[in-house]
């Protein structure tokens, strides 16, 4: 990606970013106040994420679970006794993900890329894999698209854990570096179209 189309691209993520606010922000109010009342915290679920270059930054989502004791992992599956009420809702909708148009505007996300991980993972890639840590990680991208039914492909597995960090996850490395090896930005319109139409 060459300096003018990484300005095209910042370019494209403020300005989207900022219509986006514009007009979502009623119901990221809605949001937030339902899933305070309904978890007794706040709203706002903040989660140290890997980002571009390998530095973690704080992602903000709507919160959607709830503390289980005895239950500590970061994976989730469709069957997570954690998810409340209201959660299930944002989250088949999506609204759970609005809050990360302020990690857009700040310069932390882009609306097209790798997804960005929980320590752990990202941090911890060697070689060419890197190449993942080179962009801002995205709201969306081709490895989102492909696995929007993570939760569920996940509740199916006995050990979703193991599933997630041997299977997962090595593909979506691959399917990131095959992204950055083709990435224009039109393609990166076409992934953002794709998943409007998936949502």
């Amino acid at each position: 990606m060459t300096t003018t189309e990484e300005r095209l691209k910042r370019t494209f993520d403020v300005t989207l970013a900022l219509v986006g606010l514009s007009l979502s922000w009623p119901v990221i109010l809605i949001a937030w106040a339902v899933a305070s009342f309904e978890t007794r915290s706040n709203g706002f679920f903040l989660q140290e994420r890997i980002g571009r270059e390998g530095r973690p930054f704080r992602l903000v989502k709507i919160r959607t679970m709830r503390p289980v004791e005895g239950v500590e992992t970061t994976v989730t599956t469709a069957k997570d006794m954690r998810i409340t009420r209201s959660g299930r809702f944002f989250r088949k909708t999506k609204i759970d993900e609005l809050p990360q148009l302020w990690n857009v505007l700040v310069g932390e996300m882009s609306f097209v890329g790798p997804r960005p991980d929980v320590p752990g993972f990202a941090d911890r890639l060697e070689g060419e894999d890197r190449v993942v840590l080179s962009v801002r990680p995205g709201i969306t991208g081709p490895a989102t698209l492909k696995y929007r039914n993570e939760e569920e492909i996940l509740a199916a597995r006995e050990d979703p854990e193991r599933y997630n960090r041997e299977v997962i996850w090595p593909d979506k490395v691959r399917i990131n570096r095959e992204y950055l090896r083709n990435w224009s930005f039109r393609n990166d319109l076409k992934i953002l179209l794709d998943t409007f139409r998936s949502a």
